[in-house]
């Protein structure tokens, strides 16, 4: 395959030697390059690592020795498995591996295309452990893996790299924190069962289409999640449901092991659609040094955002969109209108407490059943953020009433030409309308002067645990932005008879602090509401407030209720 006339080369050397060209993959804390080196002409795969804060200045020097003689010995132990790396140097804090060129496309590229097929999954898989068994027969543990470091080429079995980085510095974890095993989180000794756990978090990330942790901005946060949070429940696994389950298990003692791993794969490889079809398909895949490869499907949604103040708020919908992440309970804000609290959602870094805290709000919630769904033509709502002034309990006992037709002064129903009714306030009106084609749309009500805004989702996308959805699709768009802090735990609830969950926070919008109320319904069938009433934290206390988020989640009607 030709790459380099996809390229364009800078002026900028690596060791007075190697020229980078591209950027192959990204990784947290690594970078994998296309480069050339000028003294042969020949292409070389460069990956870029900041190392630790290192006082004595030994890490650099030992790092790049560790990764050159563990690459030697994987090189005999597996030949044409391992990306055999030539040079390692290190420079001002960051290592630098060469290594020949791969002709494959990085495993976490791939992924960014959408889930695998069982068989194909089960294959990589299959591919993986032929590796690690060679490795950890020789009592050698991988330590680093991820996506990034496993490469699939269009023919022959997958390619590994990153061998010798475990170990060679102080730090839990170099590269990749979201595939980093608990007790590598914990900063404890680590053997092939951690190596185990990579491999189950990629064949989720394959079989389910995102991993079963995110990253969270921070190597900190993210490992605390890994250690902390628990796995949220595969929905497209299949019959490998177990076996990803299996390889995920906290403690370490616990995971399968390499024989009942293999167990567990045999059967799924003969639904294999054949070596043929699989290489036509990773050839349409690859296209890794476009900017179109690297544009997430379904980045075109930005576009409705363009021109308002609430931008980076609906781009996070988008992008949640573009993933098939989008629940009802979509982290988008109150649309396009420009008020300060309709960009409560645009929030971000996130303070999380300890695991007690984490724990309480990762309980599941019941999936109602089928015969209480209502049809998909109603308009979702963004979890309803409760006005800053709106107590969490006046939510809670709004959520438990039902709907009622009498309204308090100062309010009118609308009725919604996509189903939903909701009581709103004297002058308010609709908005805004955005859209992601068949995946969800959003609907956000205000008034000209009001600062407070509603938004309404309706998602074809939702799972079935509304705190989940919470917790894993919205807050970690939220956390990306800075001024996010969560009030509180993720409640579940029932509203209206069906699995709901509650989740408020405090963001900056302009310059003004905001605080949003969310509920999220799941009506089932991937189907789902989310209301979200965002007001000035400054009016927390407010009474006028505190009634309107009432009378809402009091009126508010989904289609056909």
């Amino acid at each position: 395959m030709t790459m380099v006339k996809a390229h364009v080369f800078t002026h900028e050397l690596v060791a007075e030697r190697y020229q980078l060209v591209d950027i192959v993959h990204r990784e947290t804390n690594r970078i994998c390059w296309y480069a050339k080196d000028v003294g042969t002409r020949r292409p070389c795969l460069l990956t870029q690592i900041v190392l630790p804060t290192d006082p004595d200045g030994e890490a650099g020097p030992r790092a790049a020795a560790r990764v050159i003689s563990m690459s030697e010995t994987m090189g005999r132990l597996c030949p044409g498995r391992v990306a055999t790396v030539v040079d390692a140097v290190a420079e001002h804090g960051v290592l630098w591996t060469v290594a020949e060129w791969v002709d494959g496309t990085p495993l976490g590229q791939l992924l960014g295309h959408g889930a695998f097929d069982q068989a194909r999954a089960a294959r990589i898989a299959w591919e993986l452990l032929d590796v690690l068994e060679a490795a950890h027969g020789q009592g050698i543990t991988h330590g680093e893996l991820s996506p990034g470091q496993v490469f699939v080429p269009d023919r022959g079995p997958v390619v590994v790299a990153g061998f010798g980085l475990a170990g060679a510095t102080l730090g839990p974890r170099l590269t990749a924190p979201s595939y980093a095993s608990p007790e590598q989180a914990r900063d404890e000794r680590i053997g092939p069962a951690a190596d185990l756990w990579a491999l189950g978090a990629m064949l989720y990330a394959m079989l389910e289409g995102r991993p079963p942790f995110r990253d969270r901005g921070r190597p900190e946060s993210t490992l605390r999640a890994v250690d902390r949070l628990p796995l949220r429940t595969p929905v497209r696994s299949g019959q490998l449901t177990r076996t990803v389950q299996g390889l995920l298990r906290k403690d370490s003692h616990e995971r399968l092991t390499r024989t009942a791993l293999r167990q567990a794969l045999g059967p799924v490889l003969t639904e294999d659609p054949g070596e043929a079809a699989s290489a036509s398909a990773r050839r349409r895949l690859r296209a890794p040094f476009t900017a179109a490869a690297r544009a997430a499907p379904g980045w075109s949604g930005r576009a409705m955002t363009a021109g308002t103040a609430l931008a980076v708020v609906t781009v996070a919908i988008a992008v949640l969109a573009a993933t098939r992440q989008l629940p009802g309970l979509d982290s988008t804000g109150a649309g396009a209108a420009p008020h300060p609290s309709g960009t409560a959602t645009a929030a971000a870094t996130a303070h999380r407490t300890g695991p007690g805290r984490r724990a309480e709000g990762h309980a599941s919630v019941p999936v109602p059943s089928a015969a209480s769904t209502r049809p998909p033509s109603a308009a979702a709502s963004p979890p309803v953020s409760p006005s800053a002034s709106a107590p969490a309990s006046a939510a809670a006992s709004a959520s438990r009433s039902t709907p009622a037709t009498a309204l308090p002064p100062g309010f009118h129903r609308y009725t919604a030409p996509e189903g939903f009714s909701v009581a709103l306030p004297d002058g308010w009106t609709r908005l805004r309308t955005d859209r992601q084609s068949g995946v969800a749309h959003r609907v956000t009500f205000g008034a000209h002067g009001d600062p407070r805004t509603l938004a309404v989702t309706y998602s074809t996308r939702v799972g079935p645990d509304p705190v989940a959805v919470w917790r894993d699709d919205v807050e970690p768009e939220l956390e990306r932005h800075p001024g996010y802090r969560r009030i509180g735990d993720i409640r579940a609830t029932a509203y209206q008879g069906r699995s709901a969950a509650d989740m408020e926070w405090l963001s900056e919008a302009h310059g003004t602090q905001v605080r949003t109320f969310g509920r999220g319904v799941v009506l089932g069938g991937g189907r789902g509401f989310s209301l979200r009433w965002t007001t000035p934290a400054a009016d927390r206390d407010g009474s006028a407030d505190r009634q309107a988020l009432a009378t809402v989640l009091r009126t508010f009607r989904m289609p056909s209720a």
